[in-house]
C-alpha cells in the first residue's frame, strides 16, 4: 500500500474523508461539526456519497429555489407588478407572452403546457375545463377571493360553473380603433365609426384601404361579429349562417392589410394603419404611446351600437402546473386592489374587483368604450364554446379566408 492509500485509508477510519465531500453537498456551518460526528465511519461516509450523489439532501436554500412559470398575453400587465411579487414572493419568475389563445389552446391540451399560471379567454374555458386541462382552486389560499365582484363571477360561471378552476383578471370588448384624421380624410366627416358599416361596407373600407386597416386573428372574434352584423346568432351551430359570413368576410378581403392580434396595437400609435379591430384595452395602450412619442397621431375607438363580443380572460392553473403554492400566491396577489388596479390603468381594461374601480383612473372607469355603461351592455354578447362541428366548420371558414381561396 502506498503512502498515498495509507493516508487516505486512515482519513476514512478517522471520518476525515467525509469532509469535503459534506461540504460539495451541504456546505459548511454549524451542521459540519454535528454531521461529521454522525459520519465518522466508512459505512456512514459511503451512505453520505450515495446520498449527495443521488440529490437525496435538501438544504434550506435548496427549498426555497422555487420557479414560477406564467403565459400571459402580449403587454398584459404593468412594468411594476412582476417586480412586485418577485420582492414580496421570493420565487424566480419566468413570463412568457402568446398573442391568441389558439395559441395557448394548442399548448394546455398536450397535457405538457410547462406553466403554472396561464391567462386564457372565458370562451375557450368551458373546453379546457372538459379536457381537465386545469386543476381546482384552493379557496382556503385565495383570501382576495373577496374583492371579486359577484355579478361578474355569476357572467363566468357560464362557462366555469362553480367558478371552480378560474379567477378572472381583466375583462373588455372588441371594438373599431381609428385614426381620426386619416378616416376623416378618407371618408370625410359622417364617417361611422360607431358602427360596423365602416368594416363590412365595401364603399367605405375600399377607401381606407389606403391608409391601412388590420382585423384580429382570431375566428372566435371576428366571425361572431360578421354573424351578429348579419342579424344571426354569434355562436351559431349552422352551417349555412357561417356560408353567409364567409361572403360577406370574403368581399371584404381584398382591403384588409393584414390579420394579427397584437400587431396592430403599434401599428395604429405609429400612423401606419388607420383602423383595426382590436381589444379595447389595447386601442388604450395604442393612444397612450402615440401621445409618449410626441408623433402627432391620435388613436380614439368606439363600441360600435349594433353590439361586440364581452370576454374575460382569467388565470388558471394548468393540470401539469409544477408549482401550484406559487401559483396560488400569484393569484392572490393580483386580487389585491391595489395591485390589479395599475394595471388596469396601464392597459386600459376594466378589472372585476370590486374594490378597485375607484382606484382605477378617472380617464378609464368614465370611458364607456372602457367602462361599458348599462345600456351600453345590453347591447353586448357573450361568446360560448361551440360544439366539434361547429367550430371546424368556424376553423375552414377562417383558414380560408385568410389563405384568400
Amino acid at each position: 500500500m502506498t503512502y498515498k492509500q495509507q493516508q487516505t485509508r486512515h482519513n476514512i477510519d478517522r471520518g476525515t474523508d467525509c469532509v469535503p465531500l459534506h461540504a460539495a453537498c451541504v456546505g459548511v456551518g454549524n451542521l459540519r461539526t454535528t454531521l461529521l460526528k454522525a459520519f465518522k465511519h466508512r459505512f456512514h461516509c459511503s451512505l453520505l456519497a450515495t446520498i449527495c450523489s443521488l440529490g437525496l439532501w435538501t438544504t434550506n436554500a435548496d427549498a426555497q429555489e422555487r420557479t414560477l412559470r406564467v403565459y400571459n398575453w402580449f403587454d398584459y400587465v404593468a412594468p411594476q407588478t412582476l417586480d412586485n411579487f418577485k420582492k414580496e414572493n421570493g420565487a424566480k419568475l419566468v413570463y412568457d407572452i402568446f398573442d391568441s389563445n389558439e395559441t395557448l389552446e394548442a399548448k394546455l391540451l398536450t397535457g405538457n403546457s410547462g406553466y403554472d399560471v396561464v391567462v386564457p379567454s372565458d370562451s375557450f374555458l368551458a373546453k379546457q375545463i372538459q379536457a381537465d386541462a386545469f386543476q381546482p382552486l384552493d379557496r382556503s389560499k385565495l383570501p382576495n377571493w373577496k374583492h371579486l365582484d359577484p355579478q361578474l363571477m355569476k357572467l363566468i360561471e357560464a362557462n366555469d360553473p362553480g367558478n371552480r378552476f378560474a379567477v378572472p383578471y381583466l375583462y373588455g370588448t372588441v371594438l373599431i380603433g381609428f385614426n381620426p384624421a386619416k378616416v376623416k380624410a378618407a371618408l370625410g366627416e359622417n364617417a361611422p365609426v360607431d358602427s360596423w358599416d365602416l368594416i363590412f361596407k365595401e364603399e367605405n373600407i375600399a377607401k381606407l384601404k389606403q391608409c391601412g386597416v388590420a382585423l384580429l386573428d382570431s375566428p372566435t372574434d371576428m366571425i361572431p361579429i360578421a354573424l351578429h352584423y348579419l342579424g344571426l346568432a354569434p355562436n351559431s351551430t349552422q352551417v349555412k349562417d357561417y356560408e353567409k359570413a364567409e361572403e360577406l368576410l370574403k368581399k371584404i378581403r381584398p382591403n384588409v392589410a393584414y390579420f394579427h392580434s397584437s400587431k396592430y396595437m403599434t401599428d395604429i400609435a405609429n400612423g401606419d394603419i388607420c383602423v383595426a379591430v382590436g381589444y379595447s384595452g389595447s386601442f388604450s395602450q395604442a393612444a397612450n404611446r402615440a401621445k409618449e412619442a410626441g408623433n402627432g397621431v391620435v388613436v380614439d375607438m368606439r363600441l360600435p351600437k349594433e353590439g361586440a363580443p364581452v370576454w374575460f380572460d382569467v388565470l388558471a392553473i394548468p393540470k401539469d402546473a409544477k408549482n401550484p403554492d406559487d401559483a396560488l400566491a400569484f393569484i392572490n396577489y393580483l386580487l389585491q386592489p391595489q395591485v390589479i388596479a395599475p394595471i388596469s390603468d396601464f392597459v386600459g381594461y376594466p378589472n372585476p374587483n370590486k374594490d378597485a374601480t375607484a382606484l382605477v383612473s378617472a380617464e378609464i372607469r368614465n370611458n364607456p368604450n372602457l367602462y361599458p355603461t348599462a345600456d351600453i351592455q345590453a347591447s353586448l354578447f357573450a361568446l360560448v364554446p361551440l360544439r366539434a362541428n361547429a367550430e371546424r366548420t368556424r376553423t375552414r371558414v377562417w383558414t380560408k379566408l385568410k389563405s384568400g381561396t
